[in-house]
């Protein structure tokens, strides 16, 4: 049988209204009275029930986390993130996974609405006009993190990626290399548009032609940079340098490279984007840029806390420093 708020009461001969109140931390009981209902609650096994206290005040401190894949090395940091600040600020988390499905995030949020969440933290790919209308009409404050909205509806925590990648761009530019083949996400998202927008300017600014052959699309696994290698290898100009949109997705590119003869950076240099922890574990070491995944859900989860406990928001979009690491991949 459940132990009930009921039987901790009747056992420490005291009301239930003092058990909810040495439960809730409140200063108003006697020493005394605290140690006989905490020796009780001990003895008997009681677990305060978070649900019947959610529905009596409203909150439930828990909040609802959506990501696309959760084995995903960034993904997984950027949950750490938000776990870190949501126990910091004692919020419960339940964490789920979509699949980067547009039907099963939309099932999730009306799942988590369901579960009486305080918050919910977004992460995703595209994000449509169904996704901006649920997230209006939800009773609780809705934060995207590393994903945009470009209705700019939605409060969100990114970095700049269009300056990141025309960054990227322009330091294999600056190494001597003109023929820089892109390999970005297969999905049509506002992220990697503006992956893409970043590359193609830095062309533009170098007045160097931009050849359409060199930009590849994966879908940002491992495996996808290998096949886009093989791709690659078959045009009439191989390029000098591959830019790519993901860590995982390069260390794919250096893998098939090394497959077909390829010394890495000599023959051909290899930039990546994220800066998770694969870029220190393949041979060669990968440059890449720094894009702070910790922090993102950090202050994504921060700035989901200001609005949940309705304090002052200066600003609604959050946008975080990136900057470039140098490493083995490319010519020092």
């Amino acid at each position: 049988m459940t132990v009930t708020i009921y039987d901790v009461a009747r056992e420490a001969n005291v009301s239930m209204a003092t058990v909810s109140r040495v439960v809730n931390g409140n200063p108003n009981v006697k020493p005394v009275t605290r140690k006989k209902v905490l020796t009780t609650i001990q003895e008997l096994g009681y677990r305060p029930n978070a649900v019947a206290r959610g529905l009596a005040s409203k909150k439930t401190t828990t909040v609802g986390t959506i990501i696309p894949d959760i084995s995903s090395i960034f993904f997984a940091e950027l949950a750490r993130g938000i776990e870190d600040i949501a126990t910091m600020y004692k919020y419960n988390m339940i964490l789920s996974n979509s699949d980067q499905n547009k039907d099963k995030e939309l099932q999730l949020i009306d799942a988590m609405l369901e579960k009486q969440v305080d918050g919910i933290l977004f992460m995703g790919g595209d994000i449509t006009n169904d996704h901006v209308e649920q997230f209006r009409s939800s009773s609780v404050p809705v934060v995207l993190a590393a994903t945009y909205d470009e209705s700019n509806v939605i409060p969100s925590v990114n970095i700049d990626y269009e300056a990141a990648s025309f960054d990227a761009t322009s330091y294999l530019m600056d190494k001597g290399n003109e023929k820089i083949a892109f390999i970005s996400g297969v999905d049509n998202t506002l992220i990697n548009q503006r992956k893409y927008d970043g590359y193609a300017r830095a062309f533009d600014e170098k007045g160097i032609n931009l050849k359409d052959e060199y930009i590849l699309k994966g879908d940002y696994s491992y495996d996808s940079g290998l096949e886009a290698v093989d791709q690659l290898l078959q045009l009439t100009e191989i390029p000098t340098a591959v830019f790519v949109a993901s860590d995982e997705m390069a260390l794919g590119v250096i893998h098939r490279l090394q497959d077909n003869g390829y010394q890495i950076p000599n023959d051909m240099e290899v930039f990546g984007f994220d800066n998770t922890r694969l870029a220190t574990m393949v041979r060669p070491t990968l440059s890449t840029i720094v894009q702070p995944m910790y922090d993102i859900g950090a202050v994504a989860m921060r700035l989901l806390t200001k609005y949940m406990n309705k304090e002052e928001v200066d600003e609604k979009e959050v946008i975080l420093p990136h900057r470039i690491v140098e490493r083995d991949s490319t010519n020092l």
